[in-house]
This record gives structure tokens, sequence and C-alpha cells, in this order.
């Protein structure tokens, strides 16, 4: 702990007294939003699990299939089918807060959604396995979507995670205790001031009794002393 550089007064102890009352809610308020990042991003792991099996469980059917209907289709007939699309495709990103971190939010829109066929080709010269192998790859679109989403949330999660842990400990270990380690200090100055402006007090009153009971011994002789003399007369 390291005290800080200030003079020992008691305008800086109330000062350090608030700066600490608001670093302490700070931490704990800091704290609290740690737990729950964490809870979030544990959370976001869970989902990003199952959504990604589930995307490559999509891919690898739709890999699958596409391999065997290029072995059983020329490559001439497979690029001619694929060459066209019936559908356009379009990715509009939106945010939403999580614990003050604005994540992205990723929703996927076709032009023609309302058509069940997603194949943009006739079936004459073409197979069932690229029938399969299309109808795979536009069901893994919305899984690897999600899977998109939901591993820049975890990224984001983990950054504001790591800053937040930061700001926690450097509370936790650095502020706090300086400014506890820095109060301690004023007091103990304070303190010592006014055992020092106490003892100063108790030896003016001692000097002052010492002084009035020498004026008064010295009153009493001189009234002696005139009494012997008049007494004499």
């Amino acid at each position: 702990m390291a005290r800080l550089n200030v003079n020992p007064t008691r305008m800086e102890l109330t000062r350090l007294k608030k700066l600490l009352l608001t670093a302490t809610r700070g931490h704990k308020l800091l704290k609290d939003k740690l737990d729950e990042l964490m809870k979030q991003f544990l959370d976001i792991v869970k989902e990003n699990k199952l959504l990604r099996e589930e995307a490559e469980k999509s891919l690898e059917e739709a890999y699958k299939s596409f391999i065997i209907a290029r072995a059983v289709m020329s490559e001439e007939n497979l690029g001619e089918a694929l060459m066209l699309p019936t559908r356009s495709v379009e990715v509009s990103v939106s945010e939403k807060n999580v614990m003050s971190v604005h994540v992205p939010v990723f929703k996927f829109n076709s032009d023609d959604a309302e058509k069940s066929d997603v194949c943009p080709y006739g079936y004459a010269f073409t197979s069932a396995e690229l029938d399969g192998a299309v109808a795979a790859f536009s069901a893994a679109m919305e899984p690897l979507l999600k899977l998109a989403e939901s591993e820049k949330t975890a990224q984001l999660l983990a950054q504001e995670i790591e800053g937040t842990r930061r700001r926690v400990n450097a509370l936790e270990n650095v502020m706090i205790p300086n400014y506890e380690e820095t109060i301690r200090y004023i007091k103990m100055k304070l303190d010592e001031n006014e055992r020092a402006g106490t003892t100063r007090m108790m030896k003016v009153k001692d000097m002052l009794l010492k002084e009035s009971i020498a004026e008064k011994k010295a009153m009493e002789e001189r009234a002696e002393a005139k009494f012997a003399a008049g007494g004499n007369n």
C-alpha cells in the first residue's frame, strides 16, 4: 500500500473520506456488473456451442451432398445449374444493449422467402444430391448468422469483462487501500498534533500557575515585610 502525498489536514481528511466512500460504492457496482457479465457470457458460450454444432451439422450434410453431386454431374452442367440464383438475401445489422455493451443483432432477409423452392435450376439435367446440397446450404444460413452474432457478442462481452476486472482490481488493490492508508496517516498526524497542543496548553497552564503562585507569594512576602516594618515603628 502506498500513501498519497497530501497535507495532513482535516479538510483533506474529509475529502479523502468522500473519495473512499465513492470508490467503495463504485467497487461494489463494478463487482456486481462483473458477476452479471460473467453470467451473460457463460450463457452466450453455451448458446454458441449449440449453434456451432447445428451449423457444422448443416454444413457437413451440404458438403457431402455437394461432393456426391459433383461426382455424378459434369462440371459444365453443375456450373450452369448454379449460375443464376433465384433468390437474393441480405443481412441487416442492429444493436442491443447487454450490461452497457452494444452487441450486434443480425437478421437474415430474403427477397423471395415465400417460395419454398430454393433450387435455381430445372430438374432435367441435375441430380437429387445437388437438390439436397442447395437445400442444406440454404438451411445453414440462419444458424451460421446466429453463430456469427453469438461469437461477436461473446467477444465483446469478454473484452468488457477484462476491462471491468481491471477496474475492480485497481479499486480493490490500489485506490481503496491507498485512501485507507492515507486516512490512517492523517488521523495519526492529527492525533499527534492534538496531543502536542494539549501538552503545550498544560505546560502553559503550569507556567501560569507557577507565575501566579510566585506572584501571590511575593505579594504575601511584601505584605509581611510591610506589616513587620509598621510594627517596628
